[in-house]
């Protein structure tokens, strides 16, 4: 068991820090100690089921039913046991001494209630504060995380913004109270590149500005060494290594620890591989997607432009990387392609055939070649079939296929991606996300398509299952020869898989090329400014004081 030594300088003591299914059922978290002092940044890391989330709740006391923290835990901020405290003295510190940020704040928002209100609500409780001082107080913070018209903000819905802007508008609630002690679970998962680092970097400012101390849970590495002094590495409830962050990170002691250092994006070895010689296999011209715009009193307002003029040719077991912030209009155009969205205007070619707009019976056989692996298994498979009928449902239009033979094809695939056959009769609710992601790959493999869209098929998954999956995509695709548009916001996922790499701002493409090239040697500001904001971490480290700075190649 790992126990730190505690000094009096310490703000946040945890010590043998255990919690179960119920008083005697199986521990979640078991036997966990770390301290934090004021105004310093501690990480939990590990995969999806280590314990780290549950934690940090225990904090707070905002465990689920039934979990229950044992009674010879403890739990030590500022001189006072909090295990075992009253309801209403843990009002008190909820909020105005410990402020908490959840991974998903279009969940934690209320989505009925104005921000005004929302964010005006823990003043009203822990302070006496007029109307006026609230509002006040509300858009000098709202100005502070530079929203635009921060007056316009406090009479909006969650609904209204963006993912970023939200995860923002969720911390400046918590930080109004200025807590001392800011607990930030995920609170950038899913955000791309660019917001991520903006989130981050808001949240690091706000929190020196107040002496904020801050416990981030997290199993982005990358994120951790770039902003993180000290990590406690957890797997299965336990801590198994303790430390700096560069001394964690750097220099891994422990085996679980070292397999999430290998499983960090690396680049792979010998650069593109030769394409097939020959026409292209998808050829985009001048392509533009536009969403109508909002219905109106009288009319509709100005349709959106999600793709605006663009030209792209994919050839024959290539790998093609679209890359670009929320919002760029990278996911429309990989969705317009395979015929999900309808283009404005421009060509869509398949094996010479072009495709845009056209409904015919020979415009959807020609479609079958071409498949999609969304971004998110758990909503894009079917929850009321079993796996078994969601990988065989494609082969049905495969009018030479008997039973018999797509049940053979289904046995060849479902060992080709990783999956064992006792859970073919499952549902998908009864996989994790890797096993979901791995039949929604499956699925899209079993007809055998010549191109497939992947759309961020590797943004919602820990740092071991998203190498297991890229891994598995990239053996397919060497075996099967199939092409394929990589969609991500992930500029290491996209280093590990990708042969050229296009880069999408605002409904354009602003730069092509290799991907060493687009990566070691980017010419636009905005592939520039795309780099400068992945972190991705440096083996190679100069010196071992503090956190590691991330680098962008």
């Amino acid at each position: 068991m790992l126990v730190p030594t505690a000094d009096n300088n310490t703000m946040l003591s945890v010590r043998n820090l255990s919690i179960s299914v119920g008083p005697s059922g199986k521990r979640i978290v078991d036997g966990l100690n770390f301290d934090l002092a004021p105004s310093d940044m501690l990480a939990l890391v590990g995969e999806s089921g280590s314990g780290k989330t549950m934690a940090a709740r225990s904090i707070v006391s905002l465990l689920p039913a039934p979990l229950v923290t044992t009674p010879d835990s403890s739990i030590h901020f500022e001189g006072q046991e909090l295990t075992g405290l009253a309801a209403k003295a843990l009002r008190r510190i909820r909020g105005a001494r410990i402020g908490m940020v959840f991974q998903e704040p279009m969940v934690s928002l209320n989505p009925a209630v104005t921000i005004g209100e929302q964010m005006a609500e823990g003043l009203r409780l822990h302070g006496a504060m007029s109307r006026a001082e609230i509002k006040d107080r509300s858009l000098a913070m709202l100005e502070r995380i530079q929203i635009k018209d921060p007056g316009k903000c406090l009479a909006a819905y969650p609904h209204e913004f963006s993912g970023g802007m939200r995860q923002r508008i969720m911390l400046a609630s918590v930080m109004l109270l200025k807590p001392r002690l800011l607990i930030a679970d995920e609170p950038t998962t899913a955000l791309d590149t660019l917001v991520q680092r903006d989130v981050l970097d808001l949240m690091v400012e706000l929190t020196r500005e107040n002496g904020t101390a801050v416990l981030l849970i997290s199993h982005d590495l990358g994120m951790v060494s770039h902003y993180v002094n000290n990590v406690t590495v957890m797997c299965e409830g336990k801590a198994v290594e303790q430390g700096s962050s560069t001394q964690v990170l750097h220099a891994p002691q422990h085996d679980y620890t070292k397999r999430l250092v290998d499983a960090l994006p690396k680049r792979s070895a010998g650069g593109s591989r030769k394409t097939v010689d020959g026409p292209p296999l998808v050829e985009i011209s001048n392509v533009v997607i536009d969403y109508p715009g909002r219905p109106r009193l009288f009319g509709r307002a100005q349709p959106k432009r999600a793709v605006d003029g663009v030209d792209l040719t994919i050839r024959r077991g290539e790998t093609l990387a679209l890359v670009g912030a929320s919002g760029s209009g990278k996911t429309t155009l990989g969705r317009a392609i395979v015929g999900l969205v309808r283009p404005a205007s421009g060509t869509i070619s398949f094996l010479g055939t072009a495709i845009a707009n056209d409904r015919s019976a020979d415009a959807r056989a020609q479609r079958r070649g071409m498949q999609i692996v969304f971004q998110d298994p758990y909503s894009s498979l079917d929850p009321r079939q079993s796996i078994a009928e969601i990988i065989t449902e494609p082969l049905k239009l495969d009018t030479e296929l008997d039973r018999k033979r797509r049940t053979a094809r289904m046995d060849e695939v479902i060992e080709e991606v990783g999956l064992t056959r006792d859970l073919l009769e499952r549902f998908p609710h009864q996989l994790s996300g890797g096993q979901r992601q791995r039949v929604a790959i499956a699925r899209a493999i079993v007809r055998r398509p010549a191109f497939v869209v992947a759309d961020e098929p590797v943004s919602a998954l820990d740092m071991t299952v998203q190498k297991q999956i890229l891994l598995l995509i990239r053996s397919l695709q060497e075996r099967y020869g199939f092409a394929c548009l990589f969609v991500s916001h992930d500029l290491g996922a996209v280093e590990q898989v990708a042969d050229r790499v296009a880069v999408m701002q605002d409904g354009r493409i602003v730069e092509i090329g290799d991907r060493d090239d687009v990566f070691d040697r980017p010419r636009h500001a905005y592939t520039r400014a795309l780099l400068d904001a992945a972190m991705l971490i440096d083996r190679h480290f100069a010196d071992g004081a503090g956190a590691r700075k991330a680098v962008a190649r």
